[in-house]
Order: C-alpha cells, then sequence, then structure tokens
C-alpha cells in the first residue's frame, strides 16, 4: 500500500500546477512562453489527424513516443541512439525501416508535416503528439510534457526496440540498458496495449487488439492476456504471437491478437505479481502508467533542462468506471495465475453464449475515419 501511495505522488507532481506568468497569442495563460507553440499544435492534432478519437491514428502516435524513446543505450553509449529525440522524424528513411519498426511509417509520415507548420522540436513533436493521443482515450492520464528537447543529429541503431518474440530476460536487460526501468515500471508501461492494435504480426488481418476493449484505457488487456488461449484470429501461428482466447472475427469483430511478449511477462516469477496486480485497479495501473511514462518521455535528455509544459496538454476523456470483467465464453476457469501470493479479484462475466464481439471502431461501426499522409518512411510489411 505504501508504495502505490508513493506512486499516486509522483503521478501528481507529474502534471505541472505552476502559476501561469506568459500570455499566449491566443490569450491563453502558461507558466513559460515556450509553452505557446503546442496551444495550437493540440488543435491541428486533433482535427487534422487524431479526429479527437483514440482511434488507429491516435493508437500509432502512442506507438511512436515508446519506439522513439526506447532507441538508446547505456551500455552502447551515444552512438547507439539519442532516445526521445525524434529521429523517427529526422531520418524517416532509416529507423522506420528496422523490422522492429513495421508499420510505425504510418504515424512518422503523418506527423512530418507537423513539423513545417509549428515551430517545435521533432522530439518534443513526437511526444507531445503521444500526450494528445492518450487524452482521447478514456481512462488515460494526463501525462506530463517536458518542453525543449534538441532534434536529434544521428538515427538509431537497429536492434534497440523490443520485439514481440523476445523472451523476457532480453526485454527486462532492454529496458534496463535504455533507463534503468524496473521490471514492475516495464508492467506498468504496457498499459499501453489496453489501446493498441497488430497490423504486421499476422497481415491478414486489419488492426488486431490486444484486449477486448481496444478504444478504453483500462485494465482488460491484464486480465485477458492471463486467460488460457484457445486459437488464432488470422491464419495461425505467426513469429511474436500465442493462441488468443477471443480468436473469432466476422463481420466487423477482428478478434484478439495476443502477443508471445505479454504471455510470457503474465507468467514469468519476475513480472506475474507486477502484471496480475493491476487487473481491476484502474487508479493503481494509470498512475503507474503515467510515472513510468514520464520517464520514458525524457530518455536522452536532463529534465531539468527541459521546460514542464504540462498543463497545455489536454484534459483525458474520463474513465468508463465499468470494473474489468471476463469476456463472454470465457470465466474463472480459464485463469493461468502464477503469482501465489496475490489473491485474484472477483470479476464477473459479460452475458451471452458467444464470443465478445470486439468494436473494429471507437464508435462501434466498421468503417473507421483515418488519416494517412505519404512521405518518406518506408512502408515494410
Amino acid at each position: 500500500m505504501a508504495f502505490r501511495s508513493l506512486l499516486a505522488l509522483v503521478a501528481l507532481a507529474a502534471v505541472s500546477n505552476a502559476a501561469p506568468t506568459t500570455v499566449c497569442p491566443d490569450g491563453t495563460h502558461v507558466s513559460n512562453a515556450a509553452c505557446c507553440p503546442f496551444i495550437p499544435l493540440i488543435d491541428d492534432l486533433q482535427n487534422t489527424l487524431f479526429q479527437g478519437e483514440c482511434g488507429e491514428d491516435a493508437h500509432e502516435a502512442i506507438r511512436l513516443t515508446f519506439h522513439d524513446a526506447i532507441a538508446i543505450s547505456q551500455s552502447q553509449g551515444p552512438k547507439a541512439g539519442g532516445g526521445a529525440d525524434g529521429s523517427m522524424l529526422i531520418f524517416p528513411t532509416v529507423e522506420p525501416g528496422f523490422h522492429a519498426n513495421a508499420g510505425i511509417s504510418d504515424s512518422v509520415n503523418n506527423l512530418i508535416p507537423f513539423l513545417s507548420t509549428h515551430n517545435v522540436s521533432a522530439g518534443d513533436l513526437v511526444q507531445f503528439a503521444g500526450a494528445v493521443a492518450l487524452s482521447n482515450c478514456p481512462g488515460a492520464p494526463r501525462v506530463q510534457f517536458l518542453a525543449g528537447r534538441p532534434n536529434a543529429t544521428a538515427p538509431a541503431v537497429d536492434g534497440l526496440i523490443p520485439e514481440p518474440q523476445d523472451g523476457v530476460s532480453q526485454i527486462l536487460e532492454r529496458f534496463a540498458d535504455a533507463g534503468n526501468f524496473s521490471p514492475f515500471e516495464v508492467i506498468a508501461l504496457l498499459a499501453s496495449h489496453s489501446i493498441a492494435r497488430a497490423d504486421k504480426v499476422d497481415t491478414s488481418i486489419d488492426a488486431a487488439p490486444f484486449d477486448s476493449t481496444p478504444f478504453v484505457f483500462d485494465t482488460q488487456v491484464y486480465l485477458e492476456v492471463l486467460l488460457k488461449g484457445v486459437g488464432f484470429p488470422g491464419n495461425g501461428s505467426q513469429v511474436g504471437e500465442v493462441p488468443s482466447p477471443l480468436p473469432a472475427h466476422s463481420g466487423n469483430d477482428t478478434g484478439e491478437m495476443r502477443l508471445q511478449s505479454d504471455f510470457a511477462l503474465a507468467r514469468d516469477p519476475r513480472t506475474a505479481c507486477f502484471w496480475q496486480g493491476f487487473v481491476n485497479e484502474q487508479d493503481f495501473m494509470v498512475s503507474s502508467f503515467q510515472a513510468a511514462f514520464a520517464k520514458l518521455a525524457v530518455l536522452g535528455h536532463n529534465p531539468s533542462k527541459l521546460i514542464d509544459c504540462s498543463e497545455v496538454v489536454p484534459t483525458p476523456k474520463p474513465a468508463v468506471n465499468k470494473p474489468a470483467t471476463f469476456p463472454a465464453t470465457t470465466g474463472p476457469q480459464d485463469l493461468q495465475l502464477s503469482c501465489p501470493t496475490q489473491k485474484f479479484p472477483t470479476l464477473s462475466v459479460d452475458p451471452g453464449a458467444q464470443e465478445t464481439l470486439i468494436p473494429h471502431c471507437p464508435d462501434g461501426g466498421q468503417d473507421c475515419p483515418s488519416v494517412q499522409f505519404s512521405g518518406p518512411a518506408p512502408d515494410i510489411p
């Protein structure tokens, strides 16, 4: 309990409460003039790209914050990469071509045009776009945003982005090397998989989600990864994929994909209790993710030399306040628990004799509005 309280305090401290001292051109009061350029950027991102939804364009921008930032190595030194420096946008023909970044070209090409229309650095744009995207997802935290990252001077090297087929030791070592992330922080960061979908693990499926509520930042992913797998949503087993508890797909339901890495982290003795501890603990998950994400977003930078512009990050959409539930056709009998020291919560089961239908779009429809700009980043299979 003391650990949870400490995390909550850290998370609260992440959002600036500094008194406004500057008036921006649009009349907005901020604590530092350096925060002013991000105010019109919010409207441009929302109207041009995200359309105010926790849809595919928002999901991709959030993924980009991780892939751009984690490309740094303490053991290899500065030559490996500069962390959260926007190198994906500055060198779009290099890093987006790495195998681990398959599909990242969409968000890279979508963000590059904003560099010429807004007075912000590439590193700041990547992280701020992720913060705005998160604000569109019900239940997500209002994350810290520090401005002032200089533009990248060189691309990161290949091999720094964890992949779904990587083992637990490899993943934990990579995060530790990138920024001394603890196993708990790694599991906290994976709350992002509650609003994530995959296009490239199995290219026969369009945007396969990792849980049954891919447009809501909630704890369902931590529950559903613990359920036994019964099949695959696409053309059978692919590299980095293991059987899913909700594989069926018909109509606008793509089924659910389960990553091998998530499956392993949820069952490994070093991380299983952390994983299980987030089930149906929305506030704990949110504050833990908020703190770990703040650490990720400044990799490669001295936070004391950046400017806290958290005040301009939009207030996220409120949580849906729905407890975690077993999807229809699953139940407590399907749990595969590996943490013997923690009692699992009592959860209800969604009604229905057929597998829970996973919507393809935030509004429940099948044809989702999405934006895709052409650009230099290559689309690799």
